[in-house]
């Protein structure tokens, strides 16, 4: 690396603007502890202003001028910004809220920041033997004589012979304390280290994709020769080094009997004394694995959104409509341009003509209407066959009577279900009474409707059970509200009827729905009726 490259790292890369920022404290322990430590690869806006305002008040609380003065969402927008390149901010399809994700520019910073602490224990033992193995499958990996690699074998098994005969003999060799620290230390480290270059592979993939789109952009030969760059740019991404060791990994990560070795092994090793003294029992480690997969799936998600968009940017019909479209413009241009100095000479012809003679009697006359009288003097009643003082009848439930049952039942609970006020106080109006708890409001309660749960309210009438399957109602207690019953009227009042002297109308708040009927003409006041008929009802209820 010479003077130059370094020169050129510490202008354009994002990580060395990072280290060179006056917020880094802030970007480095935020950014960090979100995305990095959690495993975060995508954040709603809403949520990240969310906690980047609770990180601030702590780390300005105390401090006269605050060192962080402005809002949460102009520090996103700068470190979102391309000068800084420390968030990537996108939008998912169908969703009009921005979500944002950590650039592998931080996730490098961050790892380079964690290593300038110091290490109480530094093991080198695992890395020399990881060393050698790797050395050894490449040696072996590579040997095409069969001889050799004949030979290569047989001395593994008669060493593997040999420690198979040590441990009958009851000699079995155990890892000492430091031996153990060192290789849980070196797992520990390689396990974030794969778990950050999958943000880098997705990012890798990211920029592959932006080089097509930019060649297909500036493209002006044939279709065919595009696509079939196109094409080839598509399976050198899988087929690269790193494609092929990343689907290597992901079908190694998919498999059930590794997952399942994998929880067993770290498991047993956590609970060694010099691991657990070290680490503490890290629970993030046992899961890492899963951490893993779920950053594997992430990725390759994104290279099927990449791989869907790219196809809808190359369709057939947007690319002939706008070359056919263009071609015609050209077309029209060229013609403008040789016809512009010549006179034009433009002779045509056109098929004979017909006159369509329309004479004027033969249009008929203008004939007027004749006007129907109607006689409204006298008009005989009608004759029915049916009982018309069904159609004045009204079904009035008092919501306040509702409403003191509800309240009656929240003394000494804190929430109650529609069935259990039902049990308690039994419908008297049936199915416009059950609407009508629907709509009740007090200052005392809420209503919370489930619709993804139904329950079953049942009742009698007369001697036939009715029973209604409704969404699960829940009133709750408002909080800071004393448990008193309510002042509605006597519950055991008649349902439908009013009191002697009172003729009141019906109350705004009572559902339209509890309403069959209208007044009689010529009343001062609506009168009420019992419970509606049961004609009027079996459409809506169901028979037990």
């Amino acid at each position: 690396m010479n003077h130059d490259d370094v020169e050129s790292l510490r202008r354009d890369n994002a990580a060395w603007r990072l280290l060179r920022a006056d917020s880094a404290p802030l970007v480095l322990s935020f950014l960090g502890r979100v995305f990095i430590e959690q495993n975060v690869r995508a954040i709603g806006e809403t949520e990240l202003v969310s906690l980047l305002d609770d990180a601030l008040y702590d780390l300005n609380v105390g401090h006269d001028p605050a060192p962080y003065p402005r809002s949460p969402k102009a520090y996103l927008d700068t470190w979102a910004a391309p000068d800084a390149g420390w968030l990537r901010k996108y939008y998912r399809p169908g969703s009009d809220e921005p979500q944002y994700d950590a650039t592998p520019s931080v996730e490098k910073a961050v790892g380079w920041v964690a290593t300038l602490r110091g290490r109480s224990f530094v093991g080198t033992e695992s890395r020399l033997n990881t060393v050698f193995e790797l050395l050894r499958q490449l040696a072996v990996g590579t040997e095409t004589d069969p001889d050799v690699r004949l030979g290569q074998l047989e001395a593994r098994r008669a060493q593997i012979d040999a420690e198979i005969e040590q441990v009958r003999a009851g000699v079995v060799p155990v890892l000492d304390a430091g031996s153990q620290r060192d290789r849980y230390q070196q797992f520990a480290a390689m396990a974030a280290e794969l778990l950050s270059d999958f943000r880098e592979v997705e990012d890798n993939f990211r920029t592959l994709d932006r080089e097509m789109r930019e060649r297909i952009t500036g493209w002006d030969g044939a279709k065919g020769e595009l696509l079939e760059q196109v094409v080839g740019s598509r399976d050198a991404i899988a087929e690269s080094d790193q494609g092929r060791s990343f689907h290597a990994f992901y079908d190694f990560l998919l498999s059930r009997e590794r997952q399942e070795e994998f929880t067993e092994l770290i498991t047993k090793v956590q609970t060694l004394d010099a691991v657990s003294a070290m680490s503490g029992g890290d629970k993030r480690l046992r899961r890492i694995h899963y951490d893993w997969l779920d950053a594997g799936e992430r990725t390759q998600a994104t290279v099927r959104v990449l791989s869907e968009q790219l196809r809808r940017f190359l369709d057939d019909q947007v690319w002939l409509e706008n070359r056919r479209v263009m071609d015609l413009l050209r077309s029209i241009e060229g013609h403008a341009l040789a016809l512009r100095d010549r006179s034009p000479d433009l002779v045509t012809e056109i098929d004979g003509v017909s006159l369509d003679i329309v004479l004027p009697m033969e249009r008929p006359l203008f004939r007027p209407q004749a006007v129907a009288k109607i006689d409204s003097e006298h008009v005989a009643p009608g004759e029915v066959d049916f009982d018309t003082s069904r159609l004045f009848d009204q079904v009035h439930v008092d919501p306040a009577r509702l409403v003191a049952g509800v309240r009656e039942a929240l003394r000494h609970e804190t929430q109650v279900s529609l069935p259990d006020v039902v049990a308690a106080q039994p419908l008297d109006q049936g199915l416009a009474e059950l609407v009508t708890y629907l709509s009740l409001d007090d200052p005392r309660f809420t209503i919370v409707v489930d619709a993804e749960h139904t329950d079953e309210v049942r009742w009698m009438l007369g001697d036939v059970e009715r029973v209604a399957t409704v969404p699960r109602v829940t009133f709750v207690r408002r909080a800071g509200s004393t448990p008193v019953v309510g002042t509605g009227p006597d519950p055991s009042a008649a349902p439908g009827r009013r009191e002697p002297g009172g003729a009141a109308p019906v109350p705004p708040s009572a559902p339209a729905s509890a309403q069959t009927g209208r007044a009689a003409p010529g009343d001062g006041a609506a009168e009420t009726a019992p419970e509606a008929p049961d004609e009027q009802h079996a459409q809506h209820e169901e028979t037990s």
